[in-house]
């Protein structure tokens, strides 16, 4: 766990082996709740290559001086554009 936005991620290794792979992240908001936007992909593990990439939005917590994970929610290149789709017509981004 970790006391800086910096530090948050996604990336995720087993016996060395990096099994999600954090390819970039936005930090939304700041504060005792921060809301992340991460970009990633993770490895197969029958065939050993990564998959398309994903994105997910998480929220951390701050409890006594650390960053906890409380939610998440993943977006896949089938569900993203239903998203960002409903969004932009929400707040008339088009």
């Amino acid at each position: 766990m970790t006391s800086d936005y910096d530090d948050l991620s996604v990336q995720y290794e087993e016996d060395g082996q990096v099994i999600v792979e954090q390819l970039d992240k936005v930090v939304l908001n700041k504060g005792l709740w921060t809301t992340v936007l991460f970009l990633y992909q993770e490895r197969d593990r029958k065939t050993g290559e990564f998959g398309k990439p994903k994105a997910g939005l998480r929220r951390y917590q701050k409890v006594s001086g650390v960053f906890r994970k409380r939610d998440a929610i993943n977006f896949s290149a089938k569900t993203a554009p239903a998203a960002v789709e409903t969004l932009q017509k929400w707040f008339d981004l088009k």
